[in-house]
């Protein structure tokens, strides 16, 4: 233990008598192991965005109808109708008779453009929701109020909209509510601003949404009440069985020969989403590692001139004593102390800015423990691989020939 205390010391202090060219050296592997970092958080923050995306609220479920001979993606579940159109009463029995579910509610939509005056927001999506979305939503207002039960008994015509559409028609939230906005040729009263979580970016940037009655959607647009049929579960690891039962027991009351209810299994998009940017990661993280190559070669290059420059205090070593095997061990030490140095002031500037950047782009982007701990173990094992070779020409030198070397 003593003997590798020495060596590191050593190798510290001959890295301090050469400051600019060591950093010169470790710079290579500092922006190699920076960039990989930094993609790995993005990377990472990215997946966990669009999983979440793909999944919604993980305490709701889905159950969608699908017709004989169709096999329908659960994003566009709502294209497909039932022979015999839903009825509430069905969904507040299975809601009650499933365990493990405690609610339901039902949504409609379409898009279209929100205007005030001479502004207008286009492609926004409108959502029809019943009385127990908001519930089970638990939408943050920044602003106002979310619609209660007289909106529904009264068929107000009422609007909640997203901070987008609001920072698009008005100064601030405040000025949205009580304001008349139009949606086709109707015209709804705001009552509430609430935050959007799952924003969505489309050709006119990012995607507005806007909340009103399912009930007053459907009589004003000629569509069904109800649309696509979610279920809240009360414990989520057992949402995918809840889920199932749900539809088990929604098709049994549908009586539909034509087909039968199903609950959406999110799993092949997942799938494919972990896949996309595993693929990404791993092709732009091996673009940023060609930086750690470089860096490589870069420190060999530097331990080769300092074999070179230190030839006498290796002859004098050996002279004294030293066996190859320690001048081996005291070269490959100095190389590993060096790129490790250069993997931790790399790895501090990514754990320093991916925050930052992530929120910069909406991202939960965070540096893990086992990427911390690769990239500086990938650091010591590049100062092995390059520092291999300059620490094999120290070991071999001839102590006599050494000693003459000027």
């Amino acid at each position: 233990m003593g003997g590798l205390y020495e060596y590191i010391k050593m190798a510290v202090q001959n890295i301090r008598a050469n400051k600019g060219r060591s950093f010169l050296t470790m710079l290579g592997i500092i922006i190699g192991v920076a960039a990989v970092v930094l993609i790995m958080g993005l990377g990472n923050g990215m997946r966990q965005s669009v999983t979440d995306s793909v999944t919604g609220d993980k305490d709701t479920v889905q159950v969608y109808y699908e017709a004989k001979g169709e096999e329908l993606d659960p994003a566009y579940a709502d294209l497909s109708q039932p022979t015999k159109p839903v009825k509430e009463v069905w969904l507040e029995q299975v809601a009650r008779q499933t365990p493990g579910i405690d609610s339901y509610f039902v949504t409609n939509s379409l898009t279209s453009s929100i205007s005030l005056q001479k502004k207008t927001v286009k492609n926004v999506n409108i959502t029809g929701a019943s009385q127990g979305y908001f519930k089970a939503k638990k939408l943050e207002m920044l602003t106002g109020r979310s619609l209660q039960d007289n909106d529904y008994k009264n068929f107000s015509r009422v609007i909640v909209i997203d901070q987008m559409v609001a920072k698009k028609l008005f100064e601030t939230n405040g000025d949205a509510l009580n304001q008349v906005v139009t949606i086709g040729n109707n015209d709804y009263r705001v009552i509430g601003v609430y935050k959007n979580k799952d924003t969505a970016i489309g050709a006119y940037g990012e995607i507005g949404t806007a909340l009103v009655a399912n009930t007053q959607l459907a009589a004003e647009n000629n569509t069904d009440a109800i649309g696509q049929i979610f279920f809240h579960v009360t414990d989520v690891k057992n949402s995918s069985s809840v889920a199932k039962d749900a539809a088990k027991r929604l098709t049994q009351l549908a009586q539909d020969d034509n087909g039968e209810y199903k609950a959406a299994d999110m799993s092949s998009a997942l799938d494919q989403v972990n896949t996309i940017f595993g693929t990404i990661t791993t092709v732009v993280g091996a673009i940023a590692g060609i930086s750690l190559l470089v860096g490589g070669i870069g420190v060999m290059n530097i331990m080769l001139v300092s074999v070179t420059e230190r030839t006498r205090e290796i002859g004098l070593r050996k002279a004294l004593g030293a066996t190859r095997r320690k001048i081996l061990t005291q070269f490959l030490i100095e190389s590993m102390v060096l790129t490790i140095l250069g993997g931790l002031i790399g790895l501090g500037f990514a754990a320093l800015v991916v925050g930052p950047i992530g929120n910069a782009m909406d991202l939960k982007a965070t540096v893990s423990l086992g990427v911390a701990m690769g990239s500086i173990a990938f650091s010591a094992a590049v100062g092995i691989i390059f520092g291999l070779l300059p620490a094999n020409k120290a070991s071999k030198l001839d102590p006599i020939e050494a000693l003459r070397y000027d």
